[in-house]
Parts: C-alpha cells; sequence; structure tokens
C-alpha cells in the first residue's frame, strides 16, 4: 500500500476537525465542558498521526473516528442538553428530553465496534466470527462503563460544575440508558457495516 495514499483521508479528517474544534471552541456555552467533551478528539488526532504509516486504518473506520469527532464538537459547544438539532428531534417526536446525549452515546458505541473489530483482527490475531463480535461487543460496554466512573468522578470533584458534562437532564437512569445506547450502537454497527469492514480489510491485505 502507498502510504501517501493512505494519509489522505487523515488529512482531511485533521481539516474538518481544525474548522470543527475552532467553531466549537469560539464561544462555548460552558468552557471547562467544551474541553472535557473534545479532549477524547484531541487524544485521538496525535495518535491517528504517529500510527499511519505503521498503521493506517481503513476509510470506513477513520469517516466513523472522524464523524464521532464531530458529534462531541458539537456537544462541547452547547452541552448536549441543549444541541438545537436535538430540540428539533425533540419536538418532532414528542420527547420529554432533547436526546442529543443518546445519540452521543449510541456513536459511542457504533464507532469503537468497527475501530477495535479492526485493531483485533490485524493486530489480535483474532478471526472473524460470533467469537470476535461478542469481545468487541463486550469492550465497548467496557469503554461506555469506564467513561460513565469519568463522569462520576468529574461529579464528584467538580460538584454542581459537572452537571453540563453529565447531562442527566434530570433522569435517574441516564447512566443505564447510556450504558444501553452504546450497546445498541456496537451491535448496529455489527449488523450493518461488517461486509463493508470486511472488503476494505480484504484490500488493506492484498
Amino acid at each position: 500500500m502507498n502510504p501517501a495514499f493512505s494519509r489522505i483521508p487523515l488529512i482531511g479528517l485533521t481539516l474538518i476537525w481544525l474548522i470543527a474544534l475552532i467553531w466549537s471552541g469560539w464561544s462555548p456555552y460552558d468552557r471547562a465542558t467544551w474541553w472535557m467533551e473534545v479532549a477524547p478528539a484531541l487524544i485521538a488526532i496525535p495518535v491517528l498521526w504517529a500510527s499511519a504509516q505503521r498503521l493506517p486504518l481503513t476509510t470506513l473506520a477513520l469517516t466513523l473516528i472522524g464523524l464521532h469527532g464531530l458529534v462531541l464538537m458539537l456537544g462541547g459547544a452547547y452541552t448536549y442538553a441543549r444541541v438545537p438539532v436535538g430540540f428539533a428531534v425533540q419536538d418532532w417526536l414528542g420527547l420529554a428530553r432533547n436526546p442529543y446525549d443518546r445519540f452521543g452515546h449510541f456513536m459511542q458505541g457504533f464507532v469503537p465496534a468497527i475501530v477495535l473489530r479492526e485493531l483485533l483482527l490485524r493486530l489480535g490475531g483474532l478471526r472473524r466470527g460470533a467469537l470476535l463480535a461478542s469481545l468487541v461487543v463486550a469492550s465497548c460496554l467496557a469503554v461506555s462503563a469506564t467513561y460513565e466512573l469519568i463522569e462520576f468522578g468529574a461529579a464528584m470533584a467538580l460538584g454542581q460544575g459537572a452537571d453540563e458534562f453529565l447531562g442527566t437532564q434530570g433522569d435517574p437512569w441516564d447512566t443505564q440508558w447510556d450504558m444501553l445506547m452504546c450497546l445498541i450502537g456496537a451491535i448496529t454497527a455489527l449488523l450493518v457495516l461488517v461486509p463493508l469492514h470486511n472488503r476494505q480489510l480484504d484490500q488493506l491485505e492484498d
């Protein structure tokens, strides 16, 4: 594979994220919340560049990572409970709360499912099949649970200042819903995207 070609999608992702970060961070609703929400993207981009030549990701995995970063940046700009498109969906479906947070946690399973699947296949020596799928779903739930523990730590450390980061909107079952949405996202990704992912993985091996 031509290393220069493999970097083209990463260059595009970096430029899009840079523009989105400038927009998102220009005047966010809450600066501390913005930093916490966009932190995964800020960590991901140097890691992606550092591993680009040794382990270039499939276009599908990189595209999903890019979309997830944009979801985080939009949530960081407004806080998840105040994202305008969430209010539009809330009114359209007659929901009791802004559903953007639910969508964010769906993406928390949908995107890592493909990325983890790719890493386990290429680096872990696992074979395609039910065992791999089970491990991917379990790993996504572990990521979700870890994130909920981080939110718990933020709430304990910051007190009321963590309310915007938590985005519970008064729901006592918010943590459980978050993990359920992650589970649904991971399963959905495996059901819908595995054929495309396999084709791209096969192309990398050619």
